[in-house]
C-alpha cells in the first residue's frame, strides 16, 4: 500500500515511537488522525505538521472513545487504510515480594491498555478499511507493536510481558481473520529503544543497557521504528509476522 494518500490512525502518536511515525508518514504525504491521551503534545504535533495531522484525545481501552475517534478520523479525511497501535503502558512487581502478591488491579490495567485497547482499536479499525475499495487486492494494513519482553520477560515484568506476548500471539489470527478482506497484520517487537523515557536516566545506565546490544551496541532509535512500519505498510507481501528490531539483544532476567 503507498502512503502517500493515504490515512492511519497512529495510537500513541503524541510522543515516542508514534510521534516519530506520525512524523515520517506525514513526510511521505501520508494523512494522519493521532489517538493518545496527552492532549497538550497532541495538540502541539497536529498544529506542527499541518493539515494532514488529526488529534483526537482517545482512551484505547474504552469502546466509545474510540468509536468517536475513528468516526472524527473518516468525518474529517474521508476514509482509514491504515492502523498503527503504539499506545501503551508498563509496571514492575514480582510475582510474590516483600510487599505481598502482585496487585491484581495492576495486573489487570496493564492488559486492557496494552492487549485489550490494542485489539479494541485494531477490530473497530478494520470495521471502517472493508469499506475501502481494493487497490492490488488490498483494504487496509494493521500493525500491532509488542515488545521482546513478550518472549524474554524480565524479574517484575509478568503483565507487561503477558500483555505484549498476546499481541504476538493474536497476529496471526487476526491476520487470517481478516485475510479474505484485503487486510494485513504485523506486529513490531522492538528492542530497547531510546524513547524520552531514557532521556532522565544516568548515562551510565544508558551505556549499561546498550552493552547488552549484540550489534550495534546502542540503544534503536525511533526513527528505525518507523522506517519499518513505512516497510510493513508498503511491502504488500508481508503478512501475519512479528519482527524484532533489536539489534539481537536476548533479555536477562534483570
Amino acid at each position: 500500500m503507498k502512503l502517500e494518500n493515504s490515512v492511519a490512525i497512529i495510537t500513541g502518536g503524541a510522543s515516542g515511537l508514534g510521534r516519530a511515525t506520525v512524523e515520517k508518514f506525514v513526510s511521505l504525504s501520508g494523512k494522519v488522525a493521532i489517538f493518545d491521551m496527552n492532549a497538550e503534545a497532541g495538540d502541539a504535533l497536529a498544529a506542527s505538521l499541518g493539515e494532514a495531522v488529526l488529534f483526537c484525545k482517545v482512551n484505547v481501552a474504552d469502546e466509545a472513545s474510540v468509536q468517536a475517534g475513528i468516526a472524527r478520523t473518516i468525518e474529517h479525511f474521508g476514509a482509514l487504510h491504515i492502523c498503527i497501535n503504539y499506545a501503551g503502558i508498563g509496571n514492575a512487581h514480582k510475582t510474590f515480594g516483600k510487599n505481598g502478591p502482585f496487585p491484581l488491579a495492576e495486573f489487570n490495567k496493564i492488559l486492557q491498555v496494552n492487549l485489550v485497547g490494542t485489539f479494541n482499536v485494531l477490530r473497530l479499525a478494520a470495521e471502517q478499511m472493508v469499506k475501502n475499495l481494493p487497490v492490488d487486492g488490498e483494504r487496509g494494513v494493521i500493525i500491532n507493536t509488542a515488545s521482546v519482553a513478550a518472549y524474554e520477560g524480565q524479574i517484575g515484568q509478568a503483565a507487561y510481558s503477558a500483555s505484549k506476548g498476546g499481541v504476538t500471539s493474536m497476529t496471526l489470527p487476526i491476520a487470517r481473520d481478516l485475510a479474505s478482506y484485503g487486510i494485513r497484520v504485523n506486529t513490531i517487537v522492538p528492542g530497547l529503544i531510546h524513547t524520552p523515557l531514557f532521556n532522565a536516566a544516568p548515562q551510565n545506565v544508558v551505556d549499561a543497557l546498550s552493552a547488552q546490544v549484540l550489534n550495534p551496541q546502542r540503544l534503536g532509535r525511533p526513527e528505525e521504528i518507523a522506517h519499518l512500519a513505512t516497510c510493513l505498510v508498503e511491502n504488500g507481501y508481508i503478512n501475519g509476522e512479528c519482527i524484532r528490531i533489536d539489534g539481537g539483544i536476548r533479555m536477562q532476567a534483570k
